[in-house]
């Protein structure tokens, strides 16, 4: 089954930092565009950090200097290091994975999401 598995939440203090990963099975991980997304309460989901399949990042400005997203597709995995954080990064982050085939279909994963409490 194709599946993203995301790890590394928790509760941190603010200005501590933490690491996401989010790795994946049974894809053609390097064709894949990966995005980390997060949802705080009440809000809607929000774009943090995207990374193309060769390597380009964008960032949102609120995370731009503090945040990195990174991937090593040896590992089929992506990651998301997270520096400074403050209490507004709180949130559910996810995963997400798209790609096009050849017949120009989109492919679209998600993981389930990993818990991230900044808070003293």
């Amino acid at each position: 089954q194709v599946q993203l598995v995301e790890s590394g939440g928790g509760l941190v203090q603010p200005g501590g930092s933490l690491r996401l990963s989010c790795a994946a099975s049974k894809i053609n991980f390097s064709a894949y565009g990966m995005m980390w997304l997060r949802q705080a309460p009440g809000e809607e989901r929000e774009l943090v950090a995207a990374i193309t399949s060769g390597g380009s990042t964008n960032y949102a400005d609120s995370v731009k200097g503090r945040f990195t997203i990174s991937r090593d597709n040896a590992k089929n995995t992506v990651y998301l290091q997270m520096n400074s954080l403050k209490p507004e990064d709180t949130a559910v982050y996810y995963c997400n994975g798209k790609r096009r085939t050849a017949s120009n279909r989109e492919l679209e994963l998600w993981g389930q999401g990993t818990q991230v409490t900044v808070s003293s």
